[in-house]
């Protein structure tokens, strides 16, 4: 199922390690008025060797633009950039689904440097 309800076919660890999984601070929110659902335009920067990177993530319903700025967020680094209206979306941030379909961000509990790959 597309909805992440039953475990999906095992995977050999080396297509895991395909997937690049990265931490950054988000240095930017800002409206994303053409989406054609509720979304914001993040500027997020991961590190000296990914640099700073741009991503629509549709998290309007449990956050405010004012309390991501500084916020540290997981994203995969390594998808292909998709055009989502007018905006180029160049990382995927990573959230689960609350009880109602709305996205919380996944995020770190303790200090991390921007760019650290998840493994």
């Amino acid at each position: 199922m597309a909805d992440g309800s039953t475990v999906r076919e095992t995977i050999a660890f080396d297509d895991f390690l395909k997937v690049d999984v990265r931490v950054g601070t988000v240095l930017k929110a800002e409206p994303f008025p053409e989406a054609r659902k509720p979304a914001y335009k993040l500027t997020v920067d991961f590190g000296p060797e990914i640099g700073v990177r741009r991503s629509s993530a549709q998290i309007t319903h449990h956050y405010g633009l004012d309390e991501l700025v500084g916020r540290k967020v997981a994203a995969v680094v390594n998808f292909p950039p998709r055009q989502i209206g007018p905006f180029m979306s160049e990382v995927l941030c990573l959230g689960f689904p609350d009880a109602d379909g709305h996205v919380v961000l996944v995020g770190v509990d303790r200090a991390v440097p921007d760019g650290g790959r998840l493994f």
